[in-house]
This record gives structure tokens, C-alpha cells and sequence, in this order.
């Protein structure tokens, strides 16, 4: 899988972290303060948009009167606490993230998140330093599936699209990969379980956990 990999690039939410839990959980207390309850269906009709567009989203679709500014301030806030006490990384992905910056693979995130969120919940387990290129769909033109935030998370990284791995926990940001020319490696996730038989199908490779490329990884270390 890091053959001739140059940058592994990291979606955050139910990729890196396990945390799409808590955006139903928000979307809910949030909806619920305008008497609207929340929608079927919501979270897969707003997957793979920018923090920026789910806003724009919301103000549109249910007419809510904040600002777009004062929307992302107040998910930003809801949110903050349990990005901070309640996100654990997904199983493995410490030893992961620490074995490619030993191994000098350069290592960045792109992700439809905000950009406090991200940087917080990389501080919060001590990862921030590893990572090289931090972007979000707020900084491209397009969020996923268009591939603009991995050409970028890339280009911050210093490495060209083929000699990237991306890790993948939804299909519009594995067809984003895909769409930058990149390798995609599938990650196991409660929420988009739904989905598993897609993400087998339109990614190179699947894992459960980060512990299963671990597991390789030292296998191929007493090998050698």
C-alpha cells in the first residue's frame, strides 16, 4: 500500500477520527432551536460539501436568519467540546500517523470540516506537528466529490497526485481522491456502513482500523 508514496492524506471525520456521530447529534440540537426537526436523510444529502456550503445549505433549505458567518460560529461552538472530550482517533491511526512521519512520508489532511475543528482535534491528541499540509473544502473552489481540496492538500505537501494514498471513509471524498489521480484506501465507518459494498468497489483498498496496516507493517519489520 506506501510503495512509492510520496504523502498520505487524511479525510478527517469517520476517517481519521470517530466522530460523524456527533454532526447528527448537533444537526438535531441545532434545527431543534428553530422548531425544526431534523430531516431523513439530511446527513447524506450534505456529505462531501464545505463547512462554508452546509451553511449556505441550511440558510437556504430551512430559512434560518442567522448569518452564514454566525451559523458556522455557532457549529463551531456546539461542536467544540466534543471534538475536545468525546473524539477518539480511529483504532491504530496514532502508531499510523507516527510510523510515516518516522518514515518520511509527508502526511496532510483534507477535510470538509472547518479548520478550528481540525487543527483542535489535532492538537487535542498531539498531531498537529506531523502534519505538513492542512486544507479544507473552504479553501478550494469545490468540496468533494470535485477533487480541488486533495490537488491542494498535495501541492502543500510537495508530492505529486500519483504518489499519493488517501484515506477515505465516504464515497464523495473517495471519488475525490479518485478524480485527483490518487491511490484511495476505504475506511471502515459506522455511519457510512450503508455504503460498504460502493467503497470496496470505487477505492484500491479497504481497512477495518489502522491496525490492520500496523499488524503489516511490523509482520514485514521481523521479516526483514
Amino acid at each position: 500500500m506506501l510503495n512509492n508514496i510520496d504523502a498520505v492524506l487524511f479525510d478527517l471525520d469517520g476517517s481519521l477520527v470517530d466522530s460523524m456521530w456527533l454532526w447528527r447529534d448537533i444537526d438535531i440540537e441545532y434545527l431543534g432551536r428553530y422548531g425544526i426537526p431534523l430531516p431523513e436523510g439530511l446527513q447524506s444529502e450534505i456529505e462531501g460539501m464545505s463547512f462554508s456550503e452546509t451553511a449556505v445549505y441550511f440558510k437556504e433549505r430551512f430559512h434560518i436568519p442567522e448569518t452564514l458567518d454566525k451559523i458556522k460560529s455557532d457549529w463551531n461552538q456546539m461542536a467544540w467540546d466534543k471534538y475536545t472530550h468525546q473524539v477518539p482517533l480511529k483504532e491504530g491511526a496514532q502508531a499510523f500517523v507516527e510510523y510515516c512521519h518516522q518514515n518520511n512520508i509527508r502526511l496532510g489532511i483534507a477535510s470538509s470540516n472547518s479548520r478550528e475543528l481540525v487543527e483542535n482535534v489535532l492538537q487535542v491528541h498531539g498531531i498537529m506537528d506531523y502534519f505538513d499540509g492542512i486544507v479544507t473544502s473552504c479553501d478550494v473552489a469545490k468540496g468533494k466529490p470535485a477533487p480541488d481540496v486533495y490537488l491542494e492538500a498535495a501541492r502543500r505537501c510537495h508530492a505529486t497526485p500519483k504518489r499519493c494514498l488517501v484515506f477515505e471513509d465516504i464515497v464523495p471524498g473517495i471519488l475525490a481522491g479518485k478524480a485527483a489521480g490518487m491511490r484511495v484506501c476505504a475506511v471502515w465507518d459506522e455511519y457510512s456502513r450503508y455504503q460498504e459494498s460502493d467503497k470496496k468497489r470505487l477505492s484500491d483498498y479497504y481497512i477495518k482500523d489502522y491496525l490492520e496496516i500496523m499488524e503489516k507493517l511490523n509482520s514485514q519489520r521481523r521479516f526483514n
